[in-house]
């Protein structure tokens, strides 16, 4: 039986600490403009990121590449999976050029699954990153990047270019991954971010919590991420996106996500990121900044 059929019947109550601000100020209504205009896809819109009032208020945001179509059905994912339309040749010129209208110091790209591909969409993550170092030479920038289904040719045309920070999540722990993240593996996420690090990139991880994970199990999967040399870790409140995704089986407390916070520190991550409301790109330019847990 799937996590999504064994949902109960009333919802766990939603406490106090989600509690988020909607999105209002002149920043956030500028770079609302900027997306519309040069039509382009976010994941704080696609990914229903509770942070998307915060994150644009500052006048940032991160974008997303190779449209909002997605070739996979992961259980918490609010991005539309389905059959992608044409690669768009233009769309690395559009987001370099807004990463230089909005001034941005240090850019986030990420991207949905193109498995339809044969390089996953690979080339156009280097021609992305190239586009925007020729505009925006002083931008440093972190790529979120897929597994490339494991065709490790693909993630090198990625690590040639040498973004800054290269970011895989693994999501969740080793047990609910197939439930989780139905067309990936646990350990092909790991082997991606050995090899991102061996490439002598700055890597990074996430996890969500409140799926169903043990605090053992939690420990162990960033005692994985750890034994592949990655450097920085987020932790963050798994919320459901619709009823048709998987439920929130325990809203964990901030108090645990401090005692992640800790242990993450003790196993020798350089940065950690944990707490309720913590996206992968959440305070994201402090992972490259600053670098002091």
């Amino acid at each position: 039986m799937s996590l999504i059929e064994e949902a109960p019947v009333n919802k766990i109550k939603k406490p106090k600490w989600l509690r988020v601000k909607l999105p209002t100020g002149e920043s956030y209504r500028n770079v609302r403009k900027l997306v519309d205009e040069h039509e382009l896809h976010t994941i704080c819109e696609s990914g229903s990121c509770p942070n998307m009032g915060e994150c644009w208020g500052e006048g940032t945001a991160t974008f997303m590449i190779l449209g909002n179509i997605c070739t996979r059905s992961c259980g918490f994912c609010a991005v539309q999976t389905g059959r992608p339309e044409e690669v768009d040749v233009f769309e690395p010129g559009r987001v370099a050029n807004s990463v230089k209208l909005m001034g941005v110091k240090h850019a986030v790209i990420t991207s949905v699954d193109r498995d339809d591909l044969k390089d996953g969409g690979a080339n156009i993550w280097a021609q992305t990153v190239r586009a925007i170092r020729k505009q925006s030479p002083g931008t440093t920038l972190e790529t979120l990047i897929p597994d490339f289904a494991g065709k490790w040719e693909n993630l090198k045309i990625v690590t040639d270019v040498a973004p800054e920070i290269v970011s895989h999540n693994l999501e969740t722990v080793r047990r609910l991954t197939k439930e989780v993240r139905i067309q990936a593996k646990y350990d092909r996420s790991l082997e991606a971010l050995f090899r991102i690090k061996k490439a002598g990139m700055r890597t990074k991880s996430g996890i969500m919590l409140g799926l169903g994970e043990s605090h053992e199990e939690v420990l162990e999967t960033m005692e994985d991420l750890r034994s592949v040399g990655t450097d920085i870790i987020t932790l963050g409140q798994y919320l459901q996106p619709t009823n048709k995704h998987l439920p929130v089986a325990e809203f964990v407390t901030p108090e645990r996500f401090e005692i992640y916070k800790n242990k993450g520190i003790e196993m020798g991550f350089k940065y950690v990121e944990s707490g309720p409301l913590v996206r992968s790109s959440y305070h994201a330019e402090r992972h490259i900044f600053d670098m002091e847990v």
